[in-house]
C-alpha cells in the first residue's frame, strides 16, 4: 500500500479488492457476493456519475468515478477467482477494441472526415461478433440490452429500425402519432364499460405506447430523453422546495396550505427562474 502522503495506485486498489474477497481474512459481505448481486450496484454507480455531471459537481464526479472504477475491479476480481479473466485482460480488451474501432485515428487518417456518416463503427462491431463466433441474432433488435433504462432502450430500438428505413422522415408524423396516442389514452381512461382489471390493462398499454412515441419524438429532436427527464425532475425539486421554504418562513407547512396557495407559489418560483 502507498506510504503516508503518497497517492495510492491502481495496483493498490486491486490489492484492496483481493483482500476484501479473501475467504479467510476478507470482509464476510464482500466474500459472499456474485456477479448478479453486484450488478445493481454497478448500474447505480453509473447513474451517480451521470448525476454528478448533471449537477456540475466536479468533486462529486471524482468520487463517483472512483466508485464506478471499483465496480469494474470488483467484477474482474470475481472473474479472476473463477479463472475466467482478470483486470489486465479487461484493460487489454478495451484498449484493443478502441484502437480497432477507430481506424481513422490509429490507422488511416483519411477516413476521419467520413467516419460519422460511414457507419464504420457498426460494421466493425458486426465483424467483431463474427470473429467471436457469436450467432447472428434473429433480429437486429435482439442485442439491445434489456437492462437499459426503458426510455434509452426505446431510442436505441428505434435507431436500429431506422437504419433499414423503418422511420418517419420528418417530425410532423411523429407529432401526429403522439396526438393519436394521447387520444387513445383518453379513450382508455374514459372507458368504464368493462371490468376494472381490463381497463387498467388498457390504460397501462396506451400509456406505454405514448411514452414510446415520446422517446421517438426525443430522437427526432436529438434530445436525450433520460437527460431531459432528469432536468425536469431537478426543476420540479427546485420549485417545490421553494414552496416549502416560503411556507416555512410563514410558520406553516404544505399541509397547512391550500392547493391554490401552493399553485400560486409554484408560479412565483417559476417566474423567479426566468429572471435568473
Amino acid at each position: 500500500m502507498a506510504e503516508s502522503g503518497k497517492k495510492h495506485t491502481l495496483d493498490d486498489l486491486l490489492a484492496v479488492m483481493a483482500r476484501l474477497r479473501d475467504p479467510v481474512s476478507g470482509c464476510p459481505w464482500d466474500v459472499k457476493q456474485s456477479f448478479a448481486s453486484i450488478a445493481p450496484y454497478t448500474i447505480e454507480e453509473a447513474y451517480e456519475v451521470a448525476d454528478a455531471i448533471a449537477r456540475e459537481d466536479v468533486d462529486g464526479l471524482e468520487d463517483e468515478l472512483g466508485d464506478l472504477l471499483f465496480q469494474v475491479v470488483y467484477h474482474a476480481q470475481m472473474a479472476a477467482e473463477q479463472s475466467l479473466f482478470c483486470f489486465a485482460d479487461v484493460v487489454d480488451a478495451i484498449t484493443r477494441k478502441m484502437i480497432r474501432r477507430h481506424p481513422h485515428v490509429f490507422s488511416d487518417p483519411k477516413l476521419r472526415d467520413a467516419f460519422l456518416s460511414s457507419r464504420v463503427w457498426e460494421r466493425i462491431k458486426a465483424e467483431e461478433k463474427v470473429a467471436r463466433g457469436s450467432a447472428a441474432p434473429a433480429s437486429r433488435l435482439d442485442d439491445v440490452p434489456l437492462a437499459l433504462p426503458s426510455l434509452t432502450r426505446a431510442v436505441k430500438l428505434q435507431k436500429r429500425a431506422a437504419q433499414v428505413g423503418f422511420d418517419w422522415p420528418t417530425l410532423t408524423p411523429v407529432l401526429a402519432k403522439a396526438e393519436e396516442e394521447i387520444a387513445e389514452l383518453k379513450q382508455a381512461i374514459g372507458d368504464d364499460q368493462g371490468d376494472d382489471s381490463e381497463r387498467a390493462r388498457c390504460i397501462k398499454e396506451e400509456f406505454g405506447d405514448l411514452l414510446f412515441v415520446m422517446a421517438n419524438l426525443a430522437r427526432h429532436l436529438k434530445v436525450d430523453p433520460e437527460a431531459a427527464l432528469r432536468d425536469a425532475n431537478a426543476k420540479f425539486v427546485g420549485r417545490f422546495t421553494s414552496i416549502e421554504d416560503v411556507l416555512r418562513k410563514d410558520g406553516r407547512s404544505c399541509e397547512d396550505a391550500t392547493l391554490e396557495e401552493m399553485d400560486q407559489l409554484w408560479d412565483e418560483a417559476k417566474a423567479a427562474e426566468r429572471k435568473v
